[in-house]
């Protein structure tokens, strides 16, 4: 068994160790949800700050010039860009996860119009299988299709999520695009678990989606991206056709005409402050060494099985190699046993109907920590803390 000197030595041999002092974490809690909200990077506050008072403050409407504003969706687009294997002006940022969702899906059933069904997955995290059904229930005319049938022959277009939510199991991104795609039908990625954690290449894709604010720490609310393959940059259509993709928003012209390449799939105005927070969560990631970061991930996951060992059933892959940046464990009392975990200073989260969920961030998540998590964990189940009757109640977020 591992024991905590062990695991301090581990984290003095670190070599991301100097980036934890890069983010804001409260003194007594290990912070094991950087899969739902990353914490906050310790010079974010300062951007913002200055986009207020600095930008906002002194340069007013001009700073839709002065401070670059109106470009952010592609500026912040260009340096998300490397950290899903993609290239300059293949990424727009802006909106929302489920927006660059129905964007990516709508154009993808136009580029193969032939073609009347989309594949999600049943068990991804529900805002992807909803925008499916949605948007399939507006045009009509469509079958969804669960990605567990396995063919693709008539399909149009396949949306999954590299790292399945609940479970953190990984999908093989290259063998399942190319499987796909030799069908005849387009891949769309969903990134929102796997970027910032691992290495992640979609270049191969037709289209991806993503969040910044889990491992990324861009914030609650951060913006989404999307990427468009560069061989339907002339081809696609956003159907989400707003002011921002026009290829001259300031000749106010009466009927669209899309902007050339990725812009066309900017839609409305850029949450400045959001972007704010979003750049300074990007000054931290153009110094990080994925590598490093996959490598530690894995580590700190198998350390954190093999200290809980059977006291729970695992749900995720014990293959690290076939896992996200998450653990997650089945318990039939799971949502107080996290509530009791949270109030003795570890903080994971709950995925119903049973799922106890860790998301482990390297940058700022050490081996000390896995062990100090695991042990709080072992003791709330050897004494049944769980079992104090206000913890049986539940709050609006799980």
């Amino acid at each position: 068994m591992t024991d905590r000197d062990h695991c301090l030595a581990l984290d003095a041999d670190d070599p991301l160790r100097a980036f934890r002092d890069e983010f804001v974490l409260p003194e007594g809690i290990v912070y094991l949800v950087g899969n739902s909200l990353g914490a906050l990077p310790r010079h974010a506050a300062e951007r913002v700050r200055r986009t207020v008072e600095d930008e906002w403050g002194r340069q007013l409407v001009g700073g839709w010039n002065s401070a670059g504003w109106f470009d952010q969706p592609i500026t912040a687009g260009d340096r998300l860009a490397p950290l899903i294997g993609a290239g300059p002006g293949q990424v727009v940022a802006g909106n929302t996860t489920s927006i660059a969702i129905f964007q990516a899906v709508a154009a993808a059933l136009r580029l193969r119009p032939e073609r009347r069904v989309i594949v999600s997955d049943v068990r991804a995290f529900p805002t992807d299988h909803y925008m499916v059904q949605g948007l399939a229930g507006l045009l009509g005319g469509y079958e969804v299709r669960d990605f567990a049938a396995g063919r693709f022959d008539d399909v149009a277009a396949v949306l999954l999520s590299e790292v399945d939510y609940r479970t953190g199991a990984r999908h093989d991104v290259p063998s399942i695009t190319a499987r796909v795609q030799e069908a005849g039908a387009l891949m769309i990625w969903d990134v929102c678990h796997s970027v910032g954690a691992m290495e992640v290449d979609v270049s191969a894709a037709d289209f991806a989606v993503g969040c910044t604010y889990k491992y990324l720490n861009a914030g609650p609310g951060a913006p989404a991206f999307l990427y468009v393959h560069p061989r339907h940059h002339a081809t696609a259509q956003n159907v989400l056709s707003g002011w921002c993709g026009h290829a001259a928003p300031f000749a106010f012209e009466p009927d669209f005409r899309p902007a050339e390449g990725i812009r066309r799939f900017a839609v409305s105005t850029p949450h400045v402050l959001s972007f704010a927070a979003l750049e300074a969560a990007l000054d931290v990631w153009e110094r990080v060494p994925m590598d490093q970061v996959r490598a530690k991930s894995m580590a700190l996951t198998s350390l954190f099985i093999d200290l809980v060992g059977d006291a729970l059933e695992l749900v995720s892959p014990a293959d690290p190699a076939a896992r996200g940046s998450q653990v997650s464990f089945r318990h039939p009392d799971g949502y107080p046993v996290m509530r009791a975990l949270i109030d003795r200073g570890v903080h994971g989260d709950f995925r119903a109907p049973d799922v106890l969920r860790f998301g482990f961030a390297p940058l700022y998540i050490g081996y000390a920590d896995v062990y100090d998590a695991a042990a709080t964990l072992l003791e709330v189940l050897d004494k049944e803390l769980w079992r104090d009757e206000r913890y049986a109640h539940r709050l609006t977020v799980t």
